[in-house]
């Protein structure tokens, strides 16, 4: 009696390995990704600031400058009352940038460390370095964000993060009322940014937009970038907190005093060094595009016409 060979043994080598390769490919398909983490987003960052390089340095802009900014009237209402003598008061000399402009800020370099559970599970990101120290804590365990009404409201704000197709995708909230531009410009503690961080080999590049109801038409969108400076295992970590001495900078004002421009104050400054109208500096969504190049010369006819600028 001859022994029958199995069905697999009696398949051709051709297909035993196109069998083999299937089986291979769903086993592929089915398993969980290999790492949650796509990119390694520890060590220390150097900035870049090219972009936007007379902004982000000293002195930074001018008052009345809003170029580039969707505020709506509320949001340029409240920039035209900002005065920068605000930051002699005692009560603000330290205070640091709020989330929406901390990575603008000048020349910030970032230490990004992990946190861990016992177990070894990530749990977030601790992002040091930038002014003032407002250091941020970006949650990776699923947590929810805070109550919208009663949570408490911080430079740093609450941010979560997730990963999504190579790139980590962040969610901030409840940040403090403050400045997107340091000539006033500013977004509400209703303002919800998000960031999406992306590493090409040593450059880090960060892709951003903030949402704001009472202050900006549209969200506001920006980009900077950062080169590894120092590995997590070779960095010694952000310098250390240092205690800060407030001093009185303004002798001649009364106690409670509050830095600002009365209501109505027009900043034309801006508009005249740099030869603009006046109307194509109060920034707005319209004036974020191309077509504004229109506008703008429109605007030049009707003061030439109207015998001014």
């Amino acid at each position: 009696m001859k022994h029958r060979p199995s069905p697999a043994a009696s398949g051709t080598p051709l297909r035993r390995a196109r069998t083999l390769a299937l089986l291979l490919a769903s086993l592929l398909l089915a398993a969980p990704p290999a790492s949650a983490q796509d990119f390694d987003l520890t060590g220390e960052w150097a900035s870049r600031t090219h972009e936007d390089l007379l902004h982000r340095t000293m002195p930074g802009p001018d008052l009345g400058d809003y170029t580039g900014l969707p505020l709506n009237d509320a949001g340029r209402q409240k920039a035209d009352s900002w005065d920068p003598m605000l930051h002699s008061q005692i009560e603000r000399q330290a205070q640091p940038h709020p989330a929406v402009y901390s990575s603008r800020g000048p020349s910030p370099t970032l230490f990004v460390s992990e946190i861990r559970s016992e177990a070894g599970a990530l749990q977030g990101y601790r992002i040091a370095g930038y002014y003032g120290r407002a250091d941020r804590t970006i949650w990776m365990d699923g947590r929810p964000h805070p109550s919208e009404r009663y949570g408490e409201h911080t430079w740093a704000g609450f941010s979560t993060g997730r990963w999504e197709n190579g790139r980590l995708v962040v969610t901030t909230t409840h940040i403090k009322m403050g400045v997107v531009q340091r000539n006033g410009s500013a977004t509400s503690p209703y303002a919800r940014m998000t960031e999406i961080y992306s590493r090409h080999d040593s450059l880090l590049t960060l892709f951003s937009w903030v949402d704001d109801p009472i202050y900006l038409e549209e969200p506001m969108v920006r980009t900077q970038s950062w080169m590894l400076r120092r590995t997590a295992a070779e960095s010694e970590g952000p310098p250390p907190l240092q205690a800060f001495e407030p001093v009185e900078e303004v002798s001649d004002r009364p106690e409670g005093w509050v830095a600002h421009y009365p209501l109505g104050t027009e900043p034309r400054r801006f508009a005249d060094l740099a030869g603009l109208p006046f109307e194509a500096t109060r920034g707005g969504k319209a004036s974020l595009y191309p077509e504004y190049a229109k506008v703008i010369e429109q605007l030049r006819r009707d003061a030439r016409r109207a015998g001014r600028r």
